[in-house]
This record gives C-alpha cells, structure tokens and sequence, in this order.
C-alpha cells in the first residue's frame, strides 16, 4: 500500500506536506477512543482488542491515529507494528481561565512535560497536540495573544525534552484569530457538512496557515442524528476535497462509535466508521476507497505542460533544479532548458539530462529566454521556474488540478527556502525585496512570482508573451498586469511549491535589489497607474512572505460576534506602519536627512534635526529586523543585526536604481532625427497638437492604432499603451524631456469615407520635473543667501526661463517627430493629410479634402 510508514522512522516536515524518510507521508488517520478505563486505569482497550483494531484501521488505508490521552508505551509498539503512527492530544484543565491561575499553568505544564518524557524519541509518535480546542469565551477574557503565547510555551517545553517532535495544537473555527508561532504545522478541527462552504474554508485556512502544513484534525458527521447514508456521502466528499485542496492530510472523526466521556459511556452518539460491535458502516467503505486514492484523485484530464527554465550562467544550482524536475508526478510534461548566452557550465549540465530540450541563444534577457521557451513548448501548459530553484514533486499535480478545476489562465504557488540554504540566505528571506505573492481573495492572486507561475499557452500568446525591454526582473509583473486588464484572473494553489535558494552574500543581494529597482523603472512607464509619485509600486491585495515585513504598529482586530457568540471568528491583521516604513527610503534619506545635513552647514541649528532625523530612519531598520522571524535552526548572534543592516541598504539600493533607470531614458530614434521633414516643419512654424488624415475608405480605428504601433516598433521608440484607465491610446517616451499622449478619434462621413484625427499631448518627463524644481530651489537658495540687491543676481535668475524654453522646444520636436511617424503610416495606408484643420460642423467629400490647400 502507498505512503506506508516504515519502522524506526520518524516523520518530518517537508515544505506544505510531511515526509517519512524519502517520501511523503500523507496523514490518512482516524480518531481513536477515548474508552473506558482498562484493568490498569488507562483510558485505552486492552493490547488484544487494540491491537483487533489496529487490523481494522489497516484494513480501512489508514496510517494514523489520533488519540485524547497519552498512549502507554505498549500502545506506541503495536502502533508502530501495524505501521501506524499517533497524534497525541495532551489533556489538561483548558476549560477554565487557566492564566487567571498559576497553578493551573503550573499543572499544564508538567502535564505537557511528562507527556512528552513518556513518549519521547518513539517513532511511532507523529506528533503532540498541547491542547485540543479552547473555549473562545476563555480565550476573549485572558487575551487571544496572551493564550497563544501560553501555547508556544507548551511547545518550547516540548522541544525540550524531545526535540526532533513536532508540535502543534488543535484549533478550530471559534479560535481562528489564534496564532501561535511556534507550531510546525497547523491543525484545524472542522466540522462543515455543505461542499462549497467546505472548500472555501480550506482555502481560508490555507491562507492563515501560509508556508506551514496544514491539516484537518478532525472531520466528521453523526449517523444517529443525519443518517447513515448522509454520513457516507459527506464524508466521501470531504476525504476528496481536503486532499484536493492541497492539505498534508485529514483525521476522521471517528473510529468506532464507542466513546467514553465525562464517566460514562456516551449512547447517542454514532460518529464512527464502525459500530461499538465493530460492525463495518457504510461510511467504512465510502472512506477505506478515498484513502486508497488520496492524495492523487484523478484529474479531468492531463493536458501537457511544458516546463521552462531560463538560465543565465546558473550551473551552481541548475543539477539540482533539472534532477527536480525529472521526478515530477505528472504523466505529461516535457522540460526545456533556455540558456540565455551562459559562459559557465550550463550547456555540460544539461547533456546529463536526457529529458531535458536544451535550446542555447545569445544573451538577450530573461524575457526573451522566457518567449523562446514559450515558442519552442509543445504543452497546452506553460509551467515557469527558475534554475536557482528545486521543484516539489507535486509541483505540476496540484497546479495543474487547480488550473484545470478554476477560470484562471494562470497559476502560482509558494517559494520556499530550502532547508539546507545558509543562514545569510534565511537572513535575506526575512528581509525587504524578496519574491513573494499578492493576494486579492483567498484564491485569486494580483501577483505571482516568475519562479512559480503556470500558464496557458493561449493565453501568454494572446498578449504577445513576456515584455523584451525587461532584461533581469519585473517580467513577471507586467503579464500579471496584462492578463488581468484582459479581463483574466490569476490564482494560487497552495501545494504546488518550489524550493527557491536565495542570495547567499549581501554584495548578491544588493545586486539582485538593483536589478529589481531598475525593472521597476520599466514597470513605471507600462503600467503608471501602479505606481506612486515617488516610483514605488502599490498593489491592490495583501502581500504575503515568509516573514511579517516592516513594522507593525497596531494590534490585529478579532471579530468575535455579538457577545463574543461568533462560530467564525476572524482575526484582521494590521498592515506595516508605511509612514514609518518611508523613513527607510531614498526618497526620505534625500529630501529629509541630506537637506537637513546641508542646511545645517550655514543653519547649525538644523543639525539636531538631521541626527534624529538619522537615528529615526536606524531605529526604523532596527524595529523590522527585531519583529522579523527566523527558522530556529537558521538563528545565529548576527542575524538580527544583517537584517537590520539590509532594510537599510535595501531602499536606496532599489530607489537609487529605479530612479537611474526613469532619469536615464534613451535618445529619441535616430531614423527619425534624421528625416529632414523636421527640419522643415520646424521652419514652417507648423503647430502639430492636432494632426488629421482623410481615408476614401472604412478603417477601424483600432486597426489604425495597431498601425501605429508597429511602426513605433520598428523604429525602436518606447511607448506604452494605456490599458484602460486613462483618456488616451499610447504614451510615447520622447527624448529625456518629454513625454507625448496620442489620443485618435475616427469620424464617418458620406460616401463610406472616415476622417481620422489623432491628438498628441506632450508632458514633462520626470528628469524634466526633477530639473526643473531643483533649480528652481537652487535659485531661492541663492536669493535667501546674496539678497535681491546683488547687480548679477538678474543673470542666475535668466536660466529659469532659458529652460522652461528649452523644455518647450523638445515637446514640440516630439510633437512634430511623432506626426511624421503618422504621416508613414498614412502613406501605407494610402490616406491623405489633412494640413488644415476641418471645422467638425462641415462635411466634405474626399475631393473637396483633396483640394484644400
């Protein structure tokens, strides 16, 4: 049978999932007991009618049981020769409002301690629970985050005295807004029987329990009171959706309709899969058939996926990768390996691989590398990783399944760090700038990063694959952003992770945060209108890493309900202090420290100011690197202080970056400087705010439009084309001055003939902006220090409006350059220039059009 567990093994955690030595261990588990107490006081059945059990369990698929009170050692070796393991629930006096007491904190503790003393090192022991559901009228009078810090402190207790276990603690809706951070994985008790409610709240949960497994503790329906046959479809359902969904496994509550509680044996009651008699219910069957198919229920169908995996000069990792993706379980992929112009050992690498299409070009970018991948796929499906990457096995299986079972036309998942990465690498996890998702809803991303995205063919095809112009990063945001102005939704799934390994000295991580600067700069003249004044982006969804990043100021906001009565009770998180965060900036050190600092030379005064105004910014870095949490094993004496260091680096790195890129816009196209048309037009005088053409045919504007645009292409101009926000068809990146909108109007007119009117509006470019406010403050600077009567004050004066003139002259050389750009494409499209404007009351005919001068 699969996933059975071997003898004298532990399980581990393994990303979202379990692993019990080299393979997964999916949780298939049932509740057990507890029963009335044995010839020896246990709260177990005698070592002959468990071990009767142990046979039935086995019997059904299952590979665990969980248990309400400390096992016996004995019970842990028939476990263990069944090749069972046990979840034990740690009973303690949880009812009460035990922080009220030391004593009953006291008790909780030794009780923890002498649990895990008891079983401590066994292999059959999957895992401690500390506590198991807490009353959410305690938990509202002692403090949800007192009570959950009560809870890692029964966990710390746990680890040590055992510490390869794992430990978590039972939860369940009521106590959602729970977060104790020490759980290695987190356990919910659910207790939903409509399907649809049902998978939304797994989706919900999988959000809250973010990178950790997540598991159901207990599920399950009561054949006494809805039904034998109602509790054999539900649990069929659910058994199905909760491995669907992406979850390391589900406990059915429960075994045996046999349960003894509260000093007595509890007679209307029937939750169990068997009988008190041990009778097998139909439930047994109904759930012994979705174990053997759990955790891979067949999908409608296996469409082929290309895997693609662009890599510049990455042989450190690309074995690693490339043996990943050989173990994929998934009966219908290919992978293709793009090498961008790599100088290292890429292309030896990829000759051991036999399954791997190597396809080698000159180095173009990671866009290009990314098209020609898309170019060269077979698959309906397009699966992006990166070569610093490892993929789980499970990759392709879970998104694919939540592709195929959705309407998105793109799919992404979680980025882990791999547990064998260094500690600098873990450091720069928790720190500002890595990649991680945007959500919108639990399901539908904003963003997914390009070490995990997958998506249709049609669909990247549809929208002309990835942008050239992004050569490092940023490429994935702008087909996020263009697929979803299409009209399209991107989702995420859970289960369907990479391992990402991460920079592992700060100079690369410096570099990577420069490369990511300078996208953003790309990204600002494509998409403006998600982006800042000051360049940075703002995203619509909550985003989602490993780490809390930033500074969190306020407490998080529960919902509890009308007198704390709420069944769903909902934790709000606060989002990072951004007033704060600013601090931390380029923009900030610039316009705030460094202006104080010069001002302080002739205004000491202002000294004061510009030293606090420092030490704000150190303790901002400081406050984030102290809330960021590290794996345990991953801490070291100067983590904290790397981290601190690295949210101070790390805002003037990307924003000295980003603003090079938006200063440094190229030089308008030669072909076009050289058309000796603007030289005449600019000794016509001629004004081109509005320029008109006269078609003797119907043409669609949108046509002309795409005219247009392949002839900026062609002549190696940069625009961007609005996606639907603003009041004009392309933005078009001039000279390093200006910027021009065109805006196009078709009229119909007698006869079949249209008269096409494009209107080009020229803005000031941001270098324009920021050269022109600087002098501007250069020059009251100069005024406050020489006074108005100085006789050459008049000449530093002049240079104002010397450059407001000069700024005119390149929007108007824009203006008449781009209006030669239309007049090409007229010329293609056989229509005529209209050189004076038409009053729009008129109508003339094509000959009468012709005829005016």
């Amino acid at each position: 049978m699969a996933n059975i567990p071997k003898s004298g093994l532990r399980v581990t955690l393994d990303g979202k999932f379990f692993r019990l030595g080299t393979e997964k261990f999916y949780v298939k588990g049932v509740s057990y007991g507890p029963f009335a107490p044995n010839e020896t006081g246990e709260y177990f059945l005698s070592p002959g009618k468990t071990a009767s059990d142990f046979e039935l369990i086995r019997e059904l698929g299952a590979n665990l049981v969980r248990v309400y009170c400390v096992p016996p050692r004995w019970f842990l070796d028939l476990a263990l020769q069944f090749e069972l393991r046990v979840f034990v629930d740690i009973p303690w006096c949880k009812h009460v409002c035990f922080l009220d007491t030391d004593a009953v904190k006291n008790a909780a503790r030794e009780t923890v301690r002498k649990a895990v003393q008891s079983c401590a090192g066994h292999p059959a022991i999957f895992a401690f629970s500390v506590v198991n559901e807490f009353s959410p009228d305690v938990v509202r009078w002692s403090g949800a985050e007192e009570v959950s810090d009560f809870v890692d402190e029964l966990i710390a207790i746990a680890k040590q005295i055992d510490p390869e276990c794992l430990c978590t603690f039972g939860n369940y809706p009521p106590t959602e807004y729970l977060r104790p951070r020490n759980l290695d994985f987190v356990c919910f008790n659910v207790y939903l029987h409509q399907q649809k409610p049902f998978e939304n709240y797994l989706a919900r949960l999988q959000m809250l329990a973010n990178e950790k497994p997540l598991m159901i503790g207990e599920f399950g329906i009561d054949s006494f009171s809805e039904g034998p046959a109602f509790q054999s479809s539900t649990l069929e359902w659910q058994v199905e959706t909760a491995f669907r969904s992406g979850l390391a496994g589900t406990v059915v509550y429960s075994f045996t309709d046999e349960w003894f509680k509260d000093g007595r044996h509890i007679e209307d009651w029937a939750f169990g899969l068997t009988t008190r008699e041990r009778q097998k219910k139909d439930s047994y069957a109904v759930v012994e058939k979705a174990f053997k198919k759990a955790p891979y229920f067949a999908l409608a169908r296996y469409p082929k996926v290309s895997v693609v995996v662009a890599s510049y000069n990455g042989a450190r990792t690309l074995k690693t990768c490339l043996e990943s993706l050989s173990r994929l379980n998934y009966p219908n992929y290919e992978v293709i390996l793009v090498d961008d112009g790599s100088t290292d050992t890429t292309q030896q690498i990829a000759s051991l691989f036999s399954n791997v299409r190597y396809v080698a070009q000159i180095h173009q970018g990671l866009s290009v590398a990314r098209n020609t991948g898309i170019y060269a796929a077979e698959g309906e499906i397009v699966a992006f990783t990166d070569s610093d990457c490892r993929a789980d096995e499970d990759w392709l299986y879970y998104v694919v399944a939540h592709l195929l079972n959705s309407t998105f036309v793109g799919i992404g998942g979680h980025n882990f760090l791999p547990p064998e990465d260094s500690p600098v690498a873990a450091a720069v996890q928790v720190s500002p700038g890595a990649p991680a998702h945007v959500m919108l809803t639990d399901r539908v991303a904003e963003h997914i990063p390009g070490c995990n995205m997958v998506f249709y063919k049609w669909a990247l095809m549809e929208i002309g694959g990835f942008d050239p112009i992004f050569i490092k990063a940023g490429d994935d945001v702008d087909v996020c952003w263009r697929l979803q102005q299409r009209g399209y939704k991107i989702g995420f799934s859970p289960a369907g992770f990479v391992w990402h390994y991460r920079r592992s000295t700060v100079r690369a991580y410096l570099r990577q945060q420069r490369g990511y600067g300078e996208a953003e700069a790309l990204l600002v003249r494509r998409h403006p209108e998600y982006f800042s004044a000051f360049g940075g982006s703002i995203w619509q969804g909550k985003i989602y890493t490993n780490s809390s990043f930033g500074v969190i100021l306020r407490r998080p906001i529960i919902y509890h309900g009308l007198f704390g009565s709420g069944f769903f009770q909902t934790l709000y998180s606060s989002d990072p202090a951004s007033a704060l965060m600013f601090c931390t900036t380029l923009e900030y050190h610039v316009l705030v420290s460094l202006t104080l600092l010069i001002l302080g030379v002739p205004f000491p005064y202002l000294l004061p100011l510009a030293f606090a105004s420092i030490l704000l910014s150190l303790s901002v870095c400081g406050l984030a690197a102290w809330q960021a949490e590290l794996p345990a094993d991953k801490k070291k004496a100067w983590s904290k202080p790397l981290i601190a260091l690295l949210y101070l680096l790390q805002p003037i790195t990307r924003g000295w970056a980003r603003y090079h890129g938006r200063l440094s816009i190229g030089p308008t196209p030669k072909a076009a400087y050289q058309n000796f048309g603007l030289i005449e037009m600019k000794e016509k005088g001629e004004s081109l705010e509005v320029v008109e053409y006269w078609a003797d045919y119907q043409v669609d504007r949108l046509d002309f439009i795409q005219s247009i645009i392949a002839m900026l292409d062609r002549q190696g101009w940069q625009f961007k084309i609005d996606p639907g926000w603003g009041d004009f068809d392309l933005e078009i990146f001039g000279s390093r001055w200006s910027h021009l909108q065109l805006t196009s109007v078709a009229e119909p007119h007698e006869g079949g003939k249209q008269l096409f009117r494009t209107r080009l509006k020229t803005t000031w470019s941001l270098p324009a902006k920021v050269a022109f406010w600087m002098l501007l403050g250069f020059e009251l600077l100069v005024i406050g220090f020489v006074g108005t009567e100085n006789p050459w004050l008049w000449l530093i004066l002049l240079t104002m409006p010397i450059f407001a003139w000069f700024l005119e002259q390149e929007q108007r050389d824009l203006q008449r350059l781009i209006s030669l750009v239309l007049d090409d494409v007229a010329k293609v499209k056989g229509f005529t220039k209209i050189k004076i404007p038409l009053p729009n009351p008129l109508i003339f005919s094509g000959k009468d059009a012709e005829a005016r001068p």
